[in-house]
């Protein structure tokens, strides 16, 4: 028999929907949370969660003083633990790196004076290195469609977290696709934004100049709302920067990859299945632009196999030489590499860099929209552990250009491929072009094609 709680909705429009207009309390909805966190018991999501008694004092003075003028009113918010939550551990996934913040991140407070619920913490690839979701001493994730499938990452446990409806809404965070490989790899939406358009004070550097605070929603409505509560100028970050948004376009030029195949990693069902989405795209769209991507390729591999990777280096130096044996060796592994690069290295790719941001330039003006696979293929855990390394690098062949070339990206699911694993495409837009994203993802992209 279902109880009160069980009923109680997930969706963020659903949520408010109820505060307004069916009767439902937050102290109900913390109950229900509280409940279905239970249910799922051990399953690698959570690092820390807010106590009973906090969740419930939060609803209480949220009850108390009602929804008026909070758009995000008593709505459940899991947050990746790399980015502070005032009063919970950030570990980055690291225990010995562990501290106990007294303020929060700018994003988490933007969500708090929202209104938002912040229930806990969530698991992730150690220092947000890796996009399998299983670089973690606190266990690694299983996607929600089982099998043995990874979550992807790094922000795996927030992913899950929102895809097993524990919360409607979790922040991750986004520097090579960790915002987009779990929401591919869980069937939810994953948004990430222009870099420094969601402040990332109070965030573990992986990336400093590349990090991206990202959203994991069901919805691309959901996406809007809550992308709205955290876009803005934050004081405390450095990085932050402001734009003229990119207004949505009724029916969107979309661009298509002209080159995509098993170079790339992409397997056969998977490919098969992006043809099927991209071919309802396109039917859809203005016009369509067949374009080569091997710019996007050459511009990812300047992450991991490039001087960016010494940024990495850059942030936990100081960590390493003081406890290098409390690092995973694969996550050391990656971070160590930064040591090989020298100034000269770092200049020529940045001039390099410089002439691929002109490609694609050109190809926005040709074009509004950039549809691609999200992920070439999935992977199971067993294959993960055998080849760590080697099948991360696969994950992020559609994602991890994107910060280096100041691009927004929203990330949705597109069905399943023929032998029944999850598929996700992801549309590609310049700097600001959120709006245009949102809009174009529900204008262009099927859940389900013949």
């Amino acid at each position: 028999m279902p109880t009160e709680t069980t009923a109680v909705p997930t969706g963020i429009a659903a949520l408010l929907a109820g505060y307004r207009e069916g009767g439902l309390q937050v102290r109900t909805t913390v109950e229900a949370l509280l409940e279905r966190i239970a249910a799922r018991g051990e399953d690698g999501v959570w690092i820390s969660v807010a106590s009973a008694s906090t969740l419930r004092a939060r609803a209480a003075e949220l009850d108390a003083r009602g929804a008026a003028g909070l758009p995000l009113f008593g709505v459940p918010v899991a947050v990746k633990d790399n980015i502070d939550v005032a009063g919970l551990p950030t570990t980055a996934a690291c225990p010995a790196f562990a501290r106990v913040p007294d303020r929060d991140a700018g994003a988490v407070r933007r969500l708090r004076d929202a209104g938002a619920l912040v229930v806990g913490k969530t698991n992730l690839d150690q220092f947000a290195t890796g996009l399998t979701g299983q670089r973690s001493p606190y266990g690694g994730c299983e996607s929600v469609f089982g099998g043995d499938l990874i979550s992807g990452g790094s922000s795996s446990g927030s992913a899950v977290a929102v895809a097993a409806g524990l919360v409607p809404v979790a922040l991750g965070t986004d520097t090579a696709g960790s915002g987009r490989v779990p929401a591919a790899l869980n069937g939810i939406v994953g948004l990430k934004p222009t870099r420094g358009l969601i402040g990332t004070s109070g965030v573990v550097p992986a990336c400093r100049s590349l990090d991206c605070v990202s959203v994991f929603t069901t919805d691309l409505g959901d996406a809007a709302s809550v992308l709205a509560v955290l876009a803005g100028p934050d004081p405390d970050d450095p990085w932050s920067r402001t734009g003229v948004p990119l207004p949505p376009v009724a029916a969107p030029r979309l661009a298509l990859p002209a080159d995509l195949g098993p170079a790339d990693g992409l397997d056969q069902a998977m490919g098969a299945r992006f043809d099927e989405v991209a071919s309802v795209a396109a039917g859809r769209a203005a016009g369509v632009v067949h374009t080569p991507v091997d710019a996007l390729r050459e511009a990812g591999d300047l992450l991991y196999d490039g001087p960016w990777v010494a940024e990495r280096l850059a942030a936990l130096t100081g960590f390493l030489a003081d406890h290098r044996d409390d690092v995973l060796p694969v996550t050391r592994a990656v971070i160590e590499r930064g040591s090989g690069y020298d100034a000269v290295a770092t200049f020529r790719a940045r001039h390099r860099l410089q002439e691929l941001r002109a490609w694609c330039r050109g190809l926005f003006v040709r074009a509004d929209v950039l549809l691609l696979p999200t992920v070439p293929t999935t992977f199971t855990r067993a294959e993960i552990a055998a080849d760590p390394v080697g099948r991360n690098a696969v994950l992020g062949r559609y994602t991890q250009f994107t910060n280096l070339l100041d691009l927004a990206a929203v990330a949705v699911p597109a069905g399943f491929t023929a032998d029944g694993r999850p598929c996700g495409v992801t549309l590609v837009g310049p700097a600001f072009s959120e709006t245009r994203l949102l809009a174009a993802a529900a204008a262009l992209v099927p859940v389900e094609v013949p």
